[in-house]
C-alpha cells in the first residue's frame, strides 16, 4: 500500500471517532450531572466494574481519577463473582462499563453490584441492556460507526468510554478544588511533583566552600580548587559578605599584583545572589537563569547554608 493510502486510512478512522465524541459531547444531559452528584456525596469511594476492553478502559479512568482526588478502585467483572465483591463497601458507589451492557458476566454480577453499593451507575451503549434496567444512572456511550472497518474492534465505543471517564474526573476535580499542588502530591516522583514541590534543600550540595574576609588568595584558591562548583563564599563570621568565582581569580591574576598582601576581600564580589533553602527548586532555578550564573548560595534565615548549581537542578528535571 503506498504511502497516501497507509495517511487516508488513519485519517478515515479519526474522523470517525472525532464524529462520535462530537455527538457524545452533544447529548450530555442530567444523567451525567446525576453521576457526578452521586459520585461526588459517596460517604466511600468509586469502584469501577468492567470486563475485556472495558476492563482496560476501567482501569485507565481509576488512574485518572485517583490521580486528581476521587479515590477509585478497579473490579474485574470476572474475578467479582470468585471473591473480589468483598471490596465493595455500601458506601461506595460502583461505576458499571459495558458497551453491549449484557455480557454474562456482568448480567450475572448486576444484583450483588445494586444490592452491595450506594448507588450503581452504568456507562453502556445500549440503553435497552440490562446493565441500564439495573442502573440508577445511565451514561450513553452508544456509537453508530465503530472505526473498525467491519464494525468488531471496539474503537470509537472505547475512546468514548474513555473521553467520558477523563470528562467525569474534569469534573469532579474542579468542583473539589483540587489544584496543581494537590496533583503533584500524588506524583512526587515525577517532574511535575518535583516542580511544585521539591525545595532547594532537597538539591543541595554536599559541599560548602567558605574562607574569611581576611583569608590569603592560597587560603581561596584552596577553597575554589576543592570544591567542584567553581566558586566559594567569604563570611564575616556567618554573615556573608560575597563570592569569589575561578573567574575573579583569573581577572586578579591579570592584574598582576603582589598576590601575598591580596585577601579575600579585596577580590569578592559584594551581594551575592541568594535563596533561602525552603524555597522551592523551581525559583532557584529562575534566579540561576536569569542572571547567567552557575551557582547560588543559599540560606537559613540569612546565613550561609550551601550551594545549589544550576546543572543539579536540570539533570534532576527541574524546570
Amino acid at each position: 500500500m503506498e504511502k497516501d493510502g497507509i495517511i487516508s486510512i488513519a485519517k478515515n478512522t479519526l474522523d470517525i471517532e472525532i464524529s462520535e465524541l462530537q455527538k457524545l459531547k452533544n447529548r450530555l444531559d442530567d444523567e451525567f450531572v446525576k453521576a457526578v452528584d452521586i459520585i461526588r456525596s459517596a460517604q466511600g469511594k468509586l469502584i469501577i466494574v468492567g470486563i475485556g476492553k472495558s476492563a482496560h478502559v476501567a482501569n485507565k479512568i481509576v488512574a485518572t481519577l485517583n490521580s486528581t482526588g476521587t479515590p477509585s478502585q478497579f473490579l474485574h467483572a470476572s474475578e467479582a463473582i470468585h471473591g473480589d465483591l468483598g471490596v465493595i463497601q455500601k458506601s461506595d458507589v460502583v461505576l458499571c462499563i459495558s458497551n453491549s451492557g449484557n455480557s454474562p458476566e456482568i448480567i450475572n454480577l448486576l444484583p450483588y453490584l445494586k444490592n452491595y453499593s450506594a448507588a450503581l451507575i452504568g456507562m453502556t451503549g445500549n440503553r435497552n441492556s440490562k446493565l441500564s434496567e439495573f442502573s440508577e444512572v445511565i451514561l450513553d456511550t452508544h456509537v453508530d460507526t465503530e472505526a473498525c472497518p467491519n464494525q468488531l474492534a471496539p474503537t470509537s465505543s472505547t475512546t468514548l468510554q474513555m473521553a467520558l471517564g477523563d470528562a467525569l474526573a474534569i469534573v469532579l476535580m474542579e468542583l473539589n478544588g483540587f489544584k496543581a499542588h494537590d496533583f503533584a502530591k500524588f506524583h512526587p516522583g515525577g517532574s511535575l511533583g518535583k516542580n511544585l514541590l521539591a525545595r532547594v534543600s532537597d538539591f543541595l550540595s554536599s559541599q560548602k566552600p567558605q574562607v574569611a574576609e581576611t583569608a590569603s588568595i592560597r587560603d581561596v584558591i584552596i577553597s575554589i580548587s576543592g570544591s567542584r562548583h567553581g566558586i566559594t563564599v567569604v563570611t564575616r563570621e556567618d554573615e556573608i559578605i560575597g563570592v569569589i568565582t575561578d573567574g575573579d581569580l583569573r581577572r586578579m591574576l591579570m592584574k598582576g599584583e603582589d598576590l601575598s598582601k591580596i585577601t579575600a576581600r579585596e577580590i569578592m564580589s559584594q551581594n551575592p545572589k541568594t535563596i533561602e533553602k525552603d524555597a522551592l527548586a523551581r525559583e532557584a532555578l529562575r534566579i540561576l537563569k536569569d542572571n547567567n550564573i552557575g551557582q547560588l548560595v543559599v540560606t537559613e534565615n540569612g546565613k550561609y547554608f550551601g550551594i545549589i548549581d544550576l546543572h543539579k537542578l536540570l539533570d534532576e528535571g527541574i524546570n
